[in-house]
């Protein structure tokens, strides 16, 4: 065996790796923590040279809330330095699903838990069994006060890099060192030697210092006694390196000065199979980051004009709920079922308070919106949630409604408006309407429903297999239930070189997280034997319904056409019953030389058109020169639930959901006649906008878009009173658009107000926001891709830049 390098180092870091739920649910979890951390804690008494390292607040807090004095040792071993807190973040999240502010989420909320409760937070990003890492989250991580940063996922076999350790940099310059684990993050067999002489071989001459860790894991359990033992026998052979016990903090720190490369890039793939496994919690976990970040909005908004208390505990209950969740053997779908009815719980109580304190906000501003009388009308207050206008589709299930009505705004305009199927099947006293809002930036206006007749005529041809306006002309396929063509009347382009929207189905023998595979290209069969009707047909909106089968599966897609809206709506539901199979949705561009950009969290990236499989946040874009008339043109994929896209040329594709055996992991072999159960049987249910476009996605504006479909407004019902409002408002207004206002909320230590703002296009810019809710204005400068986080104090004075945790000011904005 080769001597390693002169003066090379081992930091050998003692760990316990717990997945709280994998192939256990939350409760067993609970125990193992608190069997790991007293077995690390009886390890530390009995070797004093000893070093424990474990990230997670969540787990801390958990130890904290059921085993207090177990919590007062490990304090006691943290101020001492040899409890080594790393990772800042509240669990180990998947590392690619998550949104932008989720991440800031993990690490406000793990970070200020480090710093009440241990007077210090951790600077050592942690995440060894993620499976890939969002090419953003470097500014993320250093906003967090996280320098460093950790990872084995993906390993050499799946993503080559110049170092094991090098600096990872963002797209907005941003740089935190980063250290790839070699081989594994923990360990089984009670003797380590051949762990660290494996470990040997990735020594090299720039590099002569590794962390090398140690310790059973996954279930638990950490370093045992006959590890150290071991440690302490090969500390004395010549042939290996110093074997230091240490934590990534002393390794870190050692290193910091080492010329070693820049890695400006994603951090994949591992598991391609994550991004798409278990439909369910995919869409729990959309819902709920934007339903909270929704009713923290509001929350401060009705704090600041009518002084209700902000409700900090129940928020930050519900974000830690979502935030647990988004751990990455839960968020990827390859936990066991029953895990599932927990996650499914938990979201709930999250969306649930969501829900009441949007409302409780709303219901206090309504309250004080003049609503005048008028004789057998039904008012309502539309809220937006957006700093800039919107145009949209307004539906809400209301009672005593004539069959006759009209809806206007506040100045009496009539607004186009029909009625659509209820939700109830009743005598016909509930109806559900329908009608086109224009809404102030953050903001209301009132709408108001007259017993009085209304003559429209449907600005929209329809007929079962045809939808035509202004904009748009779509023409279904009558054999798949696709789109035969949708010609886009405003440039003449047509947008599909072929049959779009129609169901594949690929095969799909692997396990839950699709070991070794990169792409799903192994076509099965396409949904077929469609029929199709004209489902609704007035001045907003006129739909068809499609519905084709595959197997035992059928699949209903409801295209509308909206008689003013820039893109084409489409509703889906799947009822599906088939096993080892993938659903996707294919829509063949009509564009030559495409470019595939993906929302990523707090960012965009472009890809390889290769056919792989890719995660990506709620839009992805293709954009490439027209081929008919050789101008650049494009087409935004928009989605309300989904994370898992492909690429292929100029064939963009929707993975829907999959259906392997549920918590399968290679290289176990199902077994067959044997009983397993299988991912996403049943009814599910989705939405996606196709958005054509001039140009590219800067161009059209495909962030916003994104926002408007993900993001609703609120239907508050009036009635008749006086107030200190006027019938239509607005309170927050943010330009130029790729200036996004992704956060309004009281700051956590309740001391003013915090606005997050993010450059969503690539391009340096002067922010412009007005706040005359606080009557405030805010310039601020914002770097390409760059997040800002600002504090407007109570009292007046200048705005300051905080950090993501909020726990340091780094100057006037």
């Amino acid at each position: 065996m080769t001597a390693p390098p002169k003066n090379a180092v081992f930091h050998m870091i003692g760990n316990g790796h717990i997945d709280p739920v994998w192939l256990w649910n939350w409760q067993e979890g609970y125990q193992e923590i608190k069997a790991t951390y007293r077995s690390a804690l009886d390890r530390l008494t009995e070797h004093p040279d000893f070093i424990f390292t474990a990230s997670s607040a969540g787990h801390y807090a958990w130890i904290l809330d059921n085993e207090p004095e177990m919590f007062e040792e490990i304090r006691a071993r943290v101020a001492e330095g040899r409890w080594a807190l790393v990772g800042g973040w509240w669990v180990q999240p998947d590392c690619n699903i998550p949104s932008g502010e989720a991440f800031v989420r993990q690490g406000l909320y793990g970070q200020r838990f480090f710093q009440a409760h241990f007077g210090r937070t951790a600077d050592t990003g942690y995440n060894p069994d993620s499976f890939g890492h969002a090419g953003t989250l470097p500014q993320i991580l250093l906003g967090s006060g996280l320098k460093r940063y950790t990872f084995m996922r993906p390993g050499p076999h799946e993503q080559a890099l110049p170092s094991r350790l090098f600096w990872w940099q963002g797209p907005d310059g941003s740089r935190v060192l980063t250290f790839r684990i070699p081989y594994e993050y923990c360990t089984w067999g009670k003797d380590l030697e051949a762990h660290i002489r494996k470990c040997t071989t990735e020594l090299s001459g720039t590099v002569n210092e590794l962390m090398c860790f140690y310790g059973v894991g996954n279930h638990g359990g950490g370093p045992t006694t006959e590890n150290l033992a071991s440690i302490a026998r090969l500390k004395a052979d010549p042939d290996l390196p110093e074997l230091r016990l240490s934590d990534p903090r002393q390794y870190f720190n050692a290193v910091q000065h080492t010329d070693v490369p820049v890695w400006s890039s994603e951090l994949l793939y591992h598991a391609v199979g994550c991004y798409a496994a278990h439909s369910g919690v995919k869409r729990w976990n959309r819902a709920a980051e934007l339903a909270l970040v929704r009713a923290e909005k509001l929350a401060a908004l009705a704090t600041a004009l009518t002084g209700i208390t902000y409700p900090h505990d129940d928020l930050a209950r519900a974000w830690k709920r979502v935030l647990f969740n988004q751990f990455h053997d839960i968020l990827a779908g390859t936990s066991i079922e029953s895990a599932y009815e927990d996650a499914r719980n938990e979201y709930g109580e999250a969306l649930a308070t969501a829900q009441h304190v949007a409302n409780a906000a709303l219901q206090r501003i309504s309250w004080r919106v003049t609503v005048p009388h008028r004789e057998g009308s039904k008012p309502y207050v539309v809220f937006n949630p957006h700093p800039w206008p919107a145009r949209v589709a307004i539906e809400h299930e209301t009672g005593g409604v004539p069959t006759d009505f009209t809806i206007v705004d506040e100045r009496d305009q009539p607004v186009p408006a029909q009625r659509i199927q209820s939700e109830a099947t009743v005598t016909g006293w509930r109806k559900r309407l329908l009608w086109t809002a224009d809404l102030p930036p953050f903001g209301y206006r009132t709408y108001t429903i007259l017993p009085e007749a209304a003559p429209q005529t449907p600005p929209v041809d329809a007929s079962d297999t045809h939808l035509e306006n202004s904009n748009f002309r779509l023409d279904i396929d009558p054999q798949t239930g696709g789109i035969a063509s949708l010609l886009d009347k405003r440039t003449g382009a047509e947008v599909f070189r072929d049959t779009a929207a129609v169901g594949q189905v690929m095969r799909d023998p692997s396990d839950t997280w699709s070991h070794s595979l990169l792409r799903y290209d192994d076509l099965a069969g396409r949904f077929a034997d469609s029929t199709s009707v004209l489902l609704e047909h007035g001045p907003v909106r006129s739909t068809i319904r499609t519905t084709s089968r595959y197997g035992r599966s059928t699949l209903t897609q409801d295209f509308m056409l909206y008689a003013d809206q820039p893109h084409i709506e489409v509703r889906v539901r799947v009822d599906w019953h088939e096993q080892q199979r993938v659903l996707k949705l294919h829509f063949p561009a009509h564009l030559h030389f495409p470019q595939a950009t993906f929302e990523v969290p707090y960012g965009v990236t472009t890809r390889p058109t290769n056919g792989n499989e890719e995660p990506g946040q709620r839009w992805i874009d293709l954009s490439g020169v027209y081929r008919p008339s050789g101008v650049i043109r494009g087409l935004s994929l928009i989605n309300d639930a989904k994370y898992s896209y492909h690429a292929l040329d100029a064939d963009l594709g929707l993975t829907v959901l999959r259906s392997p055996v549920i918590a399968h992991h290679d290289p176990y072999e199902p077994v067959e006649g044997s009983d397993y159960r299988y991912l996403d049987q049943g009814e599910q249910a989705f939405t996606y906008w196709l958005y054509p476009h001039d140009g590219t996605w800067r161009d059209a504006g495909t962030p916003r878009e994104a926002a408007v479909l993900t993001e609703r407004p609120v239907v508050i019902p009036e009635t008749y009173h006086d107030g200190a409002f006027a019938p239509a408002a607005s309170f927050m207004q943010v330009e130029p658009a790729n200036a996004q206002v992704t956060v309004f909320k009281r700051a956590e230590d309740n001391h003013g107000y915090v606005l997050r703002l993010v450059e969503t296009h690539g391009h340096p810019v002067q922010a412009q926001v007005n706040l005359p809710g606080l009557d405030r204005q805010i310039q601020t400068g914002l770097g390409a891709f760059e997040i800002k986080t600002l504090l407007i104090p109570d009292g007046g004075g200048a705005a300051q830049l905080l950090n993501l945790t909020e726990l340091e000011v780094l100057g006037e904005a």
